[in-house]
């Protein structure tokens, strides 16, 4: 991907697969040098670059440095997943990426109430595509603390369908967290992990941004997902380009030291929905890149 690497990349990636072969019990010097090697990969979600075609947004974000993209789904102005899919097909989209050296990190496939929309639509696309991550929702409704065992159980007795689906395309669904959803509190993170029947096909998608807005811990419920962890986005509970990491007021070295403890293998994705325009958003963007690589050393000490 990159032309050049120092020899303190070379050994701080060659270090990583050593990392994953830790122990989850782990403790001491040896939790320590897990910890010291983790590395963080960043992901580019094409919706905040909605308006502009797949192919700009794709230039724009390799120009920013990121190694993988976020594919959206319809959403407001973004139609990134629907138009690679209908009009660049597998291939399309694979000369695409490799064109700016992006790999597909994941795709974002939110459904609509008749679920007509979701995953499901393209799931066979995805998967020719090579598979990866998909982050979708978990179902809108609101759950009162005695009831969430058993929404759960439903909820995921619902998805096995889409697991299943899951399987043959080669991808990991991501359950994002949002205020009044089934997936929002902490205790619903727990309920998830404790109940997940497939987690080799399903994992969860964390949202600090709606984390915040209830008050909860992020570092908690970084450590509840453990690896069930597929998706985290780096955002932040705020109005406009404040929602980025290094603009608004959070400190996200705690998130990453809690991302380090888990030696989370996903993508992050510097985030905000709103933004102004790209060649706004675009300087915006890289102060958030560059706030949390300061923060990632920070974390790893």
């Amino acid at each position: 991907m990159h032309p050049t690497i120092t020899r303190r990349q070379f050994l701080r990636s060659a270090a990583v697969p050593l990392a994953a072969l830790a122990i989850p019990g782990m403790s001491g010097p040896a939790r320590a040098a897990q910890e010291a090697t983790w590395r963080m990969r960043l992901a580019f979600s094409s919706v905040m670059f909605g308006g502009l075609p797949i192919e700009d947004a794709c230039e724009r974000a390799a120009k920013l440095g990121f190694e993988a993209i976020d594919i959206w789904c319809p959403f407001d102005s973004c139609k990134h997943l629907a138009d690679a899919a209908t009009r660049l097909g597998p291939d399309g989209l694979k000369q695409l990426l490799e064109k700016h050296h992006l790999a597909l990190g994941s795709c974002t496939t939110y459904s609509t109430p008749a679920e007509t929309v979701g995953f499901p639509a393209y799931a066979e696309f995805i998967g020719k595509c090579g598979g990866g991550v998909v982050v979708r929702e978990s179902q809108y409704i609101h759950v009162k603390p005695t009831e969430l065992t058993a929404a759960m159980k439903t909820f995921f007795e619902k998805l096995k369908p889409q697991i299943e689906l899951a399987a043959k395309a080669k991808v990991r669904l991501a359950i994002e967290n949002h205020g009044d959803a089934l997936l929002g509190t902490p205790d619903s993170f727990k309920a998830f992990v404790d109940l997940n029947p497939a987690p080799q096909q399903i994992g969860l998608a964390v949202a600090p941004y709606h984390l915040q807005a209830i008050h909860a811990s992020v570092e908690d419920v970084i450590a509840t997902a453990g690896s069930q962890l597929l998706f985290f986005y780096a955002w932040q509970k705020a109005d406009g380009l404040d929602q980025l990491p290094g603009h608004g007021p959070s400190d996200f070295v705690p998130w990453l030291k809690s991302l380090a403890k888990i030696n989370y293998q996903g993508l992050l994705s510097p985030f905000m929905h709103g933004g102004p325009q790209p060649d706004e958003l675009t300087p915006a963007i890289a102060k958030a890149c560059a706030y949390l690589k300061t923060c990632h050393t920070k974390a790893i000490g």
